[in-house]
C-alpha cells in the first residue's frame, strides 16, 4: 500500500473532521463521515492513517465457535503500520469487535488505530494501550457470540460509509472521517489552510484583547488614545508569522477606535 507522505499526515493531523467533511462536501463527497461511531475517550489523540479493513458476518453456531477465528487474528498481524484497521460489524453492538490484549497488540506492531461500528471491550485497558480506538459504544462480551470474521482488505461498510482499502482515516473528538487516497494530498492543503485561516480572527482578538485589558490597568481609555498609541497598538495587535503558525506575510489587523 501506498504511504501517506509526511507532510499529508502532519496536515491531517492539525485539522478537525468537521473541516474535513466540509471540504469533502464541496467536491462531491456528501457521506464520508462515520455516522454513530465515537472515540472510547473524547480526549484521545487524533487519528490518522491508511484503511485496513474487516468485515464481520453475522455467527452461526453450527459453523464457528465462540472466540477469535483465523481472520481476526491475521487482521491483528498483518494490518500494516501507520495504518488504521476498519472493522465492518453490520453496526451490531451486541458483542465486542476487539479488546484490550487485540489492541494492545496493534499498538505494538505500530499501527493507527482501530474503528469499528459495533463495540470495544476493555475500554479503559484500550485507552491505557495509547491505540486510538472508535466505536458505537462498549461491549463485553466476546465477538464470537454475536460475529464471525469474514475477509479482509476488501471494501466494506462501516457506520454507513464506503470504505475501501487504502482509503485514508482520521479521527478526532467528533468522530471518523473517509478521504478517498486520490485525493488526499489536495484535501489536507485545502483543510491546513481553511484552518490557519479560521484561527487568525481569535489570535488577533486575543491580541486586542491582551493590549485593551494593560490599557484599562494604565487607566488609559482605548477610544482616546494618541495617534501614536494607535500605532503602538497596531504593532502589538498585528501577528508574527511564525506567531500565527503560517509562512510568508500576514496583512495588517486593523481596529476602528
Amino acid at each position: 500500500m501506498t504511504e501517506l507522505s509526511p507532510t499529508t499526515r502532519d496536515g491531517l493531523s492539525r485539522v478537525g473532521t468537521s473541516t474535513l467533511t466540509g471540504i469533502l462536501s464541496r467536491r462531491g463527497l456528501r457521506n464520508m463521515f462515520l455516522q454513530d461511531v465515537w472515540p472510547i475517550r473524547p480526549d484521545m489523540p487524533r487519528m490518522v492513517g491508511s484503511a485496513f479493513t474487516m468485515r464481520f458476518i453475522p455467527a452461526r453456531e453450527d459453523k464457528t465457535a465462540t472466540g477469535r477465528g483465523p481472520v481476526q487474528q491475521q487482521a491483528m498481524e498483518q494490518c500494516p503500520p501507520g495504518h488504521v484497521l476498519v472493522v465492518d460489524a453490520r453496526g451490531d453492538p451486541r458483542a465486542a469487535s476487539a479488546g484490550d490484549i487485540y489492541c494492545g497488540r496493534l499498538k505494538a506492531r505500530g499501527c493507527a488505530g482501530i474503528v469499528t461500528d459495533g463495540g470495544l471491550r476493555d475500554t479503559e485497558g484500550i485507552l491505557k494501550t495509547g491505540l486510538p480506538a472508535y466505536h458505537r459504544r462498549p461491549s463485553s462480551p466476546p465477538s464470537g457470540i454475536v460475529h464471525q470474521p469474514a475477509d479482509l482488505n476488501l471494501p466494506i461498510a462501516c457506520g454507513g460509509v464506503a470504505v475501501y482499502p487504502g482509503d485514508i482515516i482520521v479521527g478526532d473528538c467528533d468522530g471518523v472521517v473517509v478521504i478517498p487516497w486520490d485525493i488526499v494530498d489536495a484535501v489536507a492543503e485545502e483543510a491546513l489552510a481553511t484552518t490557519l485561516y479560521d484561527e487568525l480572527p481569535r489570535r488577533r482578538w486575543r491580541a486586542a484583547a491582551r493590549w485593551l485589558g494593560s490599557s484599562r490597568e494604565q487607566g488609559r481609555r482605548p477610544n482616546a488614545i494618541s495617534k501614536r498609541g494607535k500605532r503602538s497598538a497596531l504593532a502589538q495587535i498585528s501577528l508574527a508569522p511564525e506567531q500565527a503558525g503560517v509562512g510568508g506575510e500576514i496583512d495588517i489587523f486593523t481596529i476602528m477606535w
